[in-house]
């Protein structure tokens, strides 16, 4: 939004007003959300002026005031020059009339014209001043049609003190009565004309002054009430941009359904709920957008009683608790809120898994100290010559139980020290295709094979690479050590690819694949079938893609084999980096 800039114009609600003081803005610029950044080596823009509701209201109710003005105009010609002057009782200076007829004329007619382009203001001083001056002399030189304009200025004292601030209307309020009482005493006092008695002007000067004061007055209260109305309006309209920020940037989804099931309006987390991203989403029926939710809809509006089960709205989409609210007392219009479940869900887990894991941690480091001590005790028996060959075959079972249960360990701190998820913008084919590269450097794979596949095309994400690095770690080592059949090398591959919307990671090897009932609680903690293995990899994998706001599950292969797929949110989705954020 740009400011104002220079003297800004104020109208009343129903007759323009000129401000006292210079307008703030036509509304405020809300800098803080939405800053604007300068390039400084730009030359400076100045911001062109903004005609504001408040001008266009004041030169429209000003126009009238001049377009009056050219009407009083056009009478006094008529008078002096028109068929009815014979009518009109012969002027004392007939010359002079029609010198002051013309001229008043014109200045009508140029203030007229100058009254689209001009200050307001100084527009009206100008007219209000030629209506008093030409006024005067046009009683002097015609007092048959003297008491007529002088009535006749009588509105224009009035819509000059309306228009004007107060002092200016008050003042030329004066001027008026001065020129009117001045007048008279001119005429009989110098020229020696007694044609009206002296109490006709002092009513007229009695009821400029009345006038004046008056329509000053309520001018002032006017501008105030008017000032009063603009700045509420400005706060109404701040406190509306504020809710809808805050209603577009809620975790919480919410629609708006007409009466005829007809989506009205929905904010960002409600359209990654639903699944739905174009821009004619307001349009859609919510009959054909999500059946399952029309139908839950419907049935509140026959019962009345809220359903706090949750609701699956689709294969691709989360689990969500609908509570509906009619937007009025007697409209057909419902507002639906949609409550993510999986969300609420993961803060409970994490507070646990939080609350578990300084727990863990702590009995972690009470149990590394002792079996730092026991190790260093096998490594002492190790060195001794005494040792017989069933005895040091002991030795190496402690030891391989003691490196598990240093694994075990370290897994545990791992997870109590975990870090929030933090998103970024990461480029799917070319992060598998580096993750690769490095564990082939990092982990030497002798005859086994290992190698990324995936779309010509870019394929971005949002997720957090160090923790996605992580992840695959964890996959493909299982997939190297587990993924093989007997006998033959391992091939482990790593396939990028788009499900529907969504990216996909998949992690594929050609072994005898997972029975279902292992399959089943692969991800449970200290699960695990190898005599070496801690039964954590898999579960802090699939922790670290939930933080991520991402699924990780097993597939098996048609052609047999195992597959682990991640599938992860697409880019463009506030409402998803802030669960991300907020997990």
């Amino acid at each position: 939004m740009r400011r104002h800039v220079g003297r800004a114009i104020r109208p009343c609600a129903r007759a323009g007003i000129v401000a006292d003081r210079a307008e703030p803005g036509k509304s405020r610029a809300y800098t803080s959300l939405q800053p604007a950044a300068q390039d400084a080596r730009l030359p400076l823009q100045i911001a062109p002026v903004e005609v504001s509701e408040a001008d266009r209201v004041l030169r429209r109710e000003l126009r009238l005031f001049n377009l009056y003005r050219v009407l009083e105009a056009l009478l006094l010609l008529l008078a002096v020059y028109g068929p009815v002057a014979a009518l009109v009782a012969e002027p004392r200076h007939a010359l002079f009339a029609r010198a002051v007829a013309i001229a008043y004329a014109f200045i009508a007619a140029v203030v007229f014209a100058l009254g689209r382009r001009g200050d307001p203001r100084t527009i009206t001083l100008i007219g209000i001043a030629s209506d008093l001056f030409f006024g005067v002399l046009a009683i002097h030189a015609t007092p048959g049609i003297g008491t007529g304009i002088a009535i006749m200025l009588m509105f224009n004292v009035g819509a000059a003190a309306l228009l004007l601030p107060t002092r200016f209307g008050l003042g030329m309020a004066a001027v008026a009565i001065a020129a009117v009482v001045g007048e008279h005493v001119w005429t009989v006092g110098v020229e020696e004309v007694t044609t009206r008695p002296m109490v006709e002007p002092v009513m007229f000067a009695i009821g400029y002054g009345a006038i004046g004061a008056l329509m000053s007055l309520l001018g002032r209260q006017m501008r105030a009430s008017y000032e009063l109305a603009e700045q509420r309006g400005a706060e109404a309209s701040h406190l509306s941009e504020i809710n809808e920020l805050i209603i577009r940037r809620l975790r919480t989804g919410v629609l708006l359904v007409d009466g005829g099931g007809r989506l009205r309006m929905a904010n960002e987390a409600a359209s990654v709920l639903l699944g739905e991203v174009d821009e004619a989403f307001g349009e859609r029926n919510l009959a054909v957008a999500m059946p399952v939710l029309a139908r839950r809809l419907e049935q509140w509006r026959i019962d009345g009683q809220p359903d706090d089960t949750p609701l699956p709205l689709g294969p691709d989409q989360t689990d969500v608790v609908p509570r509906f609210a009619r937007l009025l007392a007697g409209s057909d219009q419902t507002l639906i809120f949609l409550d993510d479940t999986s969300l609420a869900s993961r803060r409970a887990e994490s507070m646990t898994l939080a609350t578990l894991g300084r727990f863990s941690a702590s009995l972690a480091h009470e149990i590394r100290n002792p079996l730092a001590a026991i190790r260093y005790a096998v490594q002492l028996l190790e060195e001794s010559e005494d040792i017989r060959p069933a005895d040091r075959r002991l030795l190496e079972i402690v030891h391989q139980q003691c490196q598990r249960m240093n694994g075990i360990v370290e897994n545990v701190l791992g997870l109590a020290r975990r870090e929030p998820a933090k998103p970024e913008h990461v480029e799917l084919v070319s992060f598998a295709k580096r993750f690769v590269d490095d564990y082939l450097i990092s982990h030497p794979i002798e005859h086994d094979m290992l190698r990324a596949a995936g779309p010509n095309g870019a394929l971005p994400a949002l997720i957090d690479p160090r923790q996605l690095h992580q992840v695959l770690t964890v996959l493909v080592s299982n997939a190297l050590n587990y993924g093989r059949m007997p006998g033959e090398p391992a091939q482990v591959s790593v396939h990028v690819q788009l499900d529907g919307s969504m990216p996909t990671i998949e992690v594929r090897d050609r072994g005898p694949g997972i029975p279902d009932a292992v399959a089943s609680r692969l991800f449970r903690p200290f699960f695990t079938t190898s005599p070496h293995g801690t039964g954590l990899g898999l579960y802090i994998a699939r922790e670290l893609c939930r933080a991520n706001q991402a699924s990780l599950d097993y597939v098996p292969l048609p052609a047999g084999g195992g597959c682990f797929r991640i599938r992860l949110h697409a880019l463009g989705s506030a409402p998803v980096r802030d669960r991300i954020a907020a997990t």
